[in-house]
Order: C-alpha cells, then structure tokens, then sequence
C-alpha cells in the first residue's frame, strides 16, 4: 500500500536535530519492510493554531510503500517522541501517487490528458 505520512516537529530543534529526526522516522519504515518513495522537507511554516504554545513547526512529508501493519508501529514511536507536535498518515490510492508523481517532475498536475 502507498502511504503518507506528515510530522509536524517542534520548532526549537536545530538542524541537525531537524534532520536526525526525519532519518529516524524513514530509518523505521526501511526497517519494518517499507520503502520510501519521495521525502519532501518543508521546513519551518506558520501553524493555523498554536500547538503547545508553539506558533510555528518544522514539517516533514515522507512517502512509503509499506505493509499496513507498520503503520502502527509508526504510530506508537511518533507518539512517543517528544518533539513530534502533530503527525498524519494518509493512504494515497492509485490517483494521489500519480498526481505526485506529476507534481514532482513539474508537469502541470491539474492537466488531464483527452482521448479523441
């Protein structure tokens, strides 16, 4: 199955902090039989709503093939991390993989091909 998954990270970590803790999430996913697809750092974004006082967060998106029971197994870890604010897995079906994959290569993504 085709997932993806977006950590929003307390902003005062530093960078290299920042980054271990994005390898840990995909070093938990390569090592549970998943593979990561595409990872896509955004970096530090304004929040909608503060989140534990915080006004601001580091996001991280990552995308993975992986058996569904690792899903929990990620569950329990980013829950028990404390730097994680919020996270999200969302399972992208045959269109959203596609779409990405458009909008990564930047092909205009909302183009449909017509047949005559």
């Amino acid at each position: 199955m085709n997932y993806e998954l977006m950590v929003i990270f307390t902003p005062v970590l530093s960078e290299d902090d920042y980054k271990a803790a994005q390898k840990k999430f995909a070093d938990i996913i390569k090592d549970n039989g998943g593979e990561i697809t595409h990872e896509n750092p955004w970096g530090l974004r304004s929040l909608a709503y503060p989140i534990r006082k915080k006004t601001t967060g580091m996001y991280v998106v990552l995308e993975y093939n992986a058996p569904s029971d690792l899903n929990e197994k990620l569950k329990i870890q980013l829950n028990r991390d404390e730097n994680v604010l919020r996270h999200m897995i969302t399972v992208l079906d045959k269109h959203a993989v596609a779409y990405n994959g458009r909008k990564r290569h930047g092909v205009n993504a909302e183009s449909k091909t017509t047949e005559a």
